[in-house]
């Protein structure tokens, strides 16, 4: 039967596998686009909660994942059954995770700090839940340096498709923030059992050895004092604030900079076409170069792409979609390579302690990718309160505007240059 615990583990996945494991990546898309893109805005504009509370109620938020992610890490590394390790947490996840968005996604008109507390903590819980074993999954699933590459640019590029996905229906028919919403919740409430369904079908669950008595949260403090972890999970922290912030304030930044409201979802498609375009490129690349080193280079052109968005303003719609092209191009890489570098310290790790701690090393791994993106709200929507931005004026003044598009252009690329400087002396293998 396919997918049992005892299916033997091949170091190439059948291109039907490779598709099973990245369909969930299509939901998981759908969810992600509007939780750091339209949710923001909506309930600090639309819902009339302000930027300032939107901001510090979703970071407070976010901090839960500093507690769940590595609990959920350890403890899927410690379940063992029939099943497997990984498919009894995503079969739990998807039911917390969908409740958690059609609450979120589709809220009554009256609702204060607190329903936003709530349904946003849910909604991370069951994400978690489901996105950390899911992530882990993958660095169990081969033992190939470079297949690991291929199914993490499984699960990426199907994450960019799925974004693509829920940028066409607003970018052709030009529906509001309030359809979006609803429709966002409608299509995972669809779509999530489904496709997890299928991976938990078609894909193997490798049975490893039970982890040692000591595996707890003392785990941590041993995995710290692996230099390569460090420095991975540092590099990649820091670049996902730069990504974070022009994230969260995109569409603030298409409507009251370049005042193009109309093109903000055929931007985002722009953006990640050019993503989906060159990651087989940079699998391609990462061959020759090895996965470091295509990290560093796609950083930095990154890096040389943001800071130009910091000099536009009204009716600058072709040079920014220039900017959507070159910033996009290294998101494929960007998105890969780091995670395929984490499956190889997994194996560091496992060298070093004789147990694979695979789902403890992704809860660590699900820190430094959900609170950077927090982050990018928590850091942005208080600043542009305290200048007197105002998302439903008609006009703000030239200094607010200017902190806008500095949020949007410039801090990022400080970001991402120390970045390079935390992985620049990073070694693992052919890394």
């Amino acid at each position: 039967m396919p997918g049992t615990t005892q299916t033997p583990l091949s170091s190439h996945l059948s291109n039907w596998q490779l598709l099973a494991y990245g369909l969930p990546g299509l939901p998981l898309a759908i969810l992600l686009l509007p939780l750091f893109i339209t949710v923001p805005t909506y309930y600090a504009d639309d819902l009339g909660l302000g930027f300032a509370t939107v901001g510090f109620v979703l970071l407070l938020a976010r901090m839960w994942d500093v507690v769940t992610d590595p609990l959920i890490g350890i403890l899927s590394d410690r379940t063992h059954s029939r099943f497997g390790r990984r498919r009894p947490w995503l079969l739990a996840g998807v039911p917390l995770m969908v409740i958690g968005a059609w609450t979120l996604f589709r809220p009554p008109e009256d609702i204060g700090w607190a329903y936003l507390a709530a349904a946003t903590v849910t909604l991370y819980l069951g994400g978690t839940m489901v996105m950390l074993p899911y992530t882990a999954w993958a660095a169990e699933l081969s033992p190939d340096h470079h297949e690991r590459s291929r199914i993490a640019g499984a699960r990426e590029a199907a994450l960019v498709l799925g974004t693509l996905g829920a940028m066409a229906v607003p970018a052709l028919f030009g529906i509001d923030r309030a359809v979006i919403m609803d429709g966002t919740a409608f299509a995972l409430l669809a779509l999530a059992p489904l496709t997890v369904g299928v991976a938990l079908w078609a894909l193997p669950d490798p049975a490893l050895p039970r982890p040692a008595n000591r595996q707890s949260f003392r785990a941590y403090g041993q995995l710290w004092r692996n230099r390569p972890l460090r420095q991975l999970i540092s590099a990649y922290f820091v670049n996902g604030i730069a990504y974070g912030l022009p994230a969260t304030l995109f569409l603030l930044y298409t409507e009251h900079v370049l005042g193009r409201p109309d093109w903000s979802w055929m931007l985002l498609i722009i953006y990640f076409a050019s993503a989906i375009v060159a990651l087989p490129a940079w699998l391609t690349i990462s061959r020759r170069l090895g996965k470091r080193r295509t990290w560093i280079v796609a950083m930095a052109l990154a890096a040389t792409g943001f800071w130009p968005a910091a000099l536009l303003g009204n009716g600058d719609l072709f040079w920014f979609v220039a900017v959507c092209i070159w910033t996009g191009i290294p998101l494929g890489a960007e998105l890969v390579m780091p995670p395929s570098m984490q499956a190889d310290v997994v194996d560091l790790d496992a060298a070093d302690s004789v147990v694979k701690r695979t789902g403890t090393l992704f809860g660590l791994w699900g820190v430094a990718t959900k609170i950077p993106l927090a982050l990018g709200v928590g850091i942005s929507f208080p600043i542009l309160g305290l200048v007197g931005f105002s998302g439903q004026a008609a006009t703000n003044s030239p200094a607010s505007l200017a902190v806008l598009a500095g949020l949007y252009g410039l801090v990022p690329v400080l970001f991402k240059l120390l970045a390079i400087r935390l992985i620049w002396n990073y070694r693992v293998g052919t890394s």
